[in-house]
């Protein structure tokens, strides 16, 4: 069974057919599904996913795009979300450089108190950095995050950065990009990085894999996800699908019995 690590079902791409989809996951081989948070307002319908499907957990964080809505009224709502049981890490936080439509200040300012909380509560990191890599990097080793642990979500940096990021026991998402002719870099980290440090994630709605890429993305599509890194790393199929499953039942804390 594949573990999906970075979803967003919530997303209103999903309002035709959510329920037909997830009903199906489990059926077409996708065991676990991770639902990541990203805004103040994606939150409850994370924990209301998750509570309703025992398969389906919570990551609870806000996109540093959206670190601009927060306060401390607001973040102390959010401290008391990512308590709940099947919340099991915090997420997606960090810096976007990319777009800049939240100073950089403000985004640094609320990644720094996210992974403070992550630390109070005990609960690892999905990590958020594009155009940000030298930041991201300072940032998560002044809060000494190798403590608590992450996953680098969506890895689009060089090899250099994933020797950083792996010397620091964190683990690197690899989605539908591995597939197109264009990832050549993402390819290379993807020799480069031990299977030991991989996981499979869509980002879905987004950046659906090869043969499907423009359409709306689901974990239904992880499996072309696992055959790419599978070639590249000379390696079988299952066995991609069982490393990969297994680095994120470590890395999220669940145990195979633990469909809560």
């Amino acid at each position: 069974m594949i573990f999906e690590t970075h979803a967003h079902y919530e997303d209103n791409a999903f309002d035709i057919d959510r329920e037909e989809i997830l009903a199906r996951l489990s059926k077409e081989g996708i065991g676990y599904v991770v639902n990541v948070s990203s805004a103040l307002e994606t939150v409850e319908k994370t924990i209301a996913l998750a509570e309703r499907y025992p398969f389906l957990y919570g990551a609870v964080g806000i996109h540093p795009e959206n670190t601009k809505d927060l306060k401390e009224e607001n973040f102390a709502w959010l401290k008391e979300k990512a308590k709940h049981p099947k919340t099991v890490a915090i997420g997606e936080i960090g810096l976007d450089y990319y777009w800049d439509t939240t100073d950089r200040e403000t985004q640094k300012i609320w990644f720094a108190r996210q992974m403070e909380l992550a630390g109070e509560l005990n609960l690892p990191l999905v990590i958020h950095s594009r155009d940000a890599a030298n930041d991201t990097y300072s940032m998560m080793k002044e809060a000494n995050a190798d403590r608590i642990g992450a996953i680098i979500h969506c890895f689009s940096y060089g090899v250099e950065q994933a020797r950083q990021y792996l010397e620091m026991g964190f683990y690197l998402g690899i989605g539908g990009v591995v597939t197109f002719t264009n990832g050549r870099k993402l390819k290379e980290v993807v020799a480069y990085a031990p299977l030991s440090q991989l996981v499979l994630e869509t980002d879905c709605p987004y950046l659906s894999p090869v043969p499907h890429r423009g359409e709306r993305n689901s974990s239904l599509y992880l499996p072309y996800v696992a055959k790419e890194i599978a070639r590249i790393k000379n390696v079988d199929y299952e066995t991609v699908v069982r490393v990969t499953r297994e680095n994120a039942m470590k890395f999220y804390r669940i145990n195979s019995e633990d469909k809560r």
